[in-house]
């Protein structure tokens, strides 16, 4: 059996005292090609420690760690931050024990890359494939994760990748800077049966050539000697912003050498950093033109696609659309300079709030105005909640904006849109939503026409409120 199928497992609940041996050990199977995972990190002696000293292929995240979190912010920011450093270190991160969907949901949301547990398939003396319902959960996940956010972040990788032929270990060097110095080329991916191996820069490659007796040395000698054994190797589908901070997180040495690109695990082709700058920077230029320039929150565009994604993948989710009442009043009396001291106090409001609560799955779009969008995927009491506390805070923080003879007496006196003189309420905020699957609505406009039928019964509730009623 090749090395490459084995990985082992260190599963040690002892402390291991003499690191310097067990590296030693370690580093032994790992030359030949072995693999390995730290078992239960998080617990016991499975710590930091090891994995600085052992620097795993695999980590395997404690059950307990798991266990309810999607109701555990703490538990959320401490797989993120193994989720980072899996991504830093090109180790896969494997989440233990999964048992409901909201703990898969939640450790898809955080960029988790594999898991187990009794929800996925109970033990088994043989592979068994996971259940279908598990398997299109996972999948629509994934396709809400990746859309639900700003436009521009769901842009992969595999929109500019560059087709390079790749070269076999046994390459000669000679062979590759012939390949080098005959075209616009100076990183080549290195291969075996299409799964990469290495990077070779053009560079390095130099750098071995120029050593004393170099030529003589390496020209005729395999190109796995001078090869970099640990590039940056990242899957077709993963969002350019992603690569770019991966990239821009290696060492400095190696901050422009080419990324490598599969798709599923085969070699697809590489990627230079003048393209992946010049494709970010075309993105964000593109993404900053539909941004409210008031508040900096997404506009039309990018509220549309979100609503056009979530009826594709059949997700059940909140709709919320929030209003300011009186506003146009507030506009006049005070001026739009401090009208727009408010909105911006309501979109930031707005933000803290449903992130706080929900930090990885919260969107928030500005249509215009004085009107917003968010959209959760969050069980309808946490959305009520959420509904609940921005209020408050709104009701609190509002009065900061009038004077205090306004405040005082709970009024504006004012002059409406039709010339007359009239006592007018301070701005409240109206939440109008609506929850559930949107299986029966075609497009973005569909929604809004429904959200809009219940902004208009909670426009007529004096104050701030608001109403979230099911999709029928």
């Amino acid at each position: 059996m090749s090395p490459d199928c084995i990985i082992f497992e260190i599963t040690e609940k002892t402390c291991i005292e003499d690191y310097k041996g067990f590296k030693q050990a370690l580093s032994n199977y790992v030359d030949q090609g072995y693999k390995i995972a730290i078992d239960d990190t998080g617990s016991g002696y499975s710590g930091l420690k090891m994995l600085n000293e052992t620097k795993p292929h695999y980590v395997k995240i404690d059950m307990d760690l798991i266990r309810d979190i999607n109701e555990d912010s703490f538990k959320q920011s401490l797989v993120e931050c193994f989720v980072k450093l899996s991504e830093a270190t090109n180790m896969k991160l494997i989440a233990e024990g999964i048992e409901t969907e909201e703990e898969l949901r939640t450790l898809v949301n955080l960029g988790v890359y594999a898991g187990q547990g009794f929800l996925l398939s109970r033990p088994a003396g043989t592979f068994l494939d996971i259940p279908n319902h598990i398997r299109d959960l996972i999948v629509r996940c994934n396709k809400f994760k990746d859309n639900v956010y700003y436009n521009y972040q769901s842009s992969s990788i595999g929109e500019i990748v560059r087709h390079d032929s790749p070269f076999g270990p046994k390459t000669y060097c000679g062979d590759i800077k012939e390949y080098f110095d005959s075209n616009d080329i100076t990183g080549a991916c290195i291969v075996n049966n299409d799964v990469p191996l290495g990077l070779i820069m053009k560079h390095t490659l130099d750098s071995a050539l120029a050593t004393k007796y170099g030529v003589a040395i390496f020209t005729k000698r395999p190109v796995s000697l001078v090869m970099d054994t640990n590039p940056l190797v990242v899957d077709y589908n993963t969002p350019v912003t992603e690569v770019s901070r991966l990239a821009m997180s290696r060492k400095t040495q190696n901050i422009y050498d080419y990324i490598i690109v599969t798709n599923n695990d085969k070699y697809c082709g590489m990627v230079t950093i003048r393209s992946l700058l010049n494709y970010t920077t075309m993105l964000e230029c593109n993404y900053a033109r539909q941004l409210n320039p008031l508040t900096e929150l997404p506009g039309n565009t990018a509220i549309q696609n979100n609503i056009i994604n979530i009826i594709k993948t059949k997700r059940k989710c909140c709709i919320l659309y929030l209003d300011l009442d009186n506003f146009k009043v507030y506009n006049d009396t005070y001026g739009f300079e401090n009208g727009d001291r408010i909105l911006k106090y309501t979109a930031q409001l707005i933000q803290a709030e449903i992130k706080s609560l929900f930090p990885y799955n919260g969107f928030i779009g500005h249509i215009g105005g004085d009107d917003f969008v968010s959209i959760l995927e969050n069980p309808i009491e946490e959305c009520e909640e959420v509904c609940e506390k921005i209020i408050k805070k709104f009701n609190d923080g509002i009065l900061n904006f009038f004077n205090e003879k306004d405040r005082s007496n709970r009024y504006v006196t004012a002059t409406d849109r039709y010339g007359k003189n009239g006592i007018f309420p301070l701005t409240s905020l109206s939440i109008a939503g609506i929850y559930g699957e949107l299986n029966d609505y075609s497009n973005s406009e569909e929604v809004g026409v429904a959200v809009a039928v219940i902004k208009k019964e909670v426009k007529c509730i004096l104050g701030s409120c608001y109403l979230i009623k099911p999709v029928n």
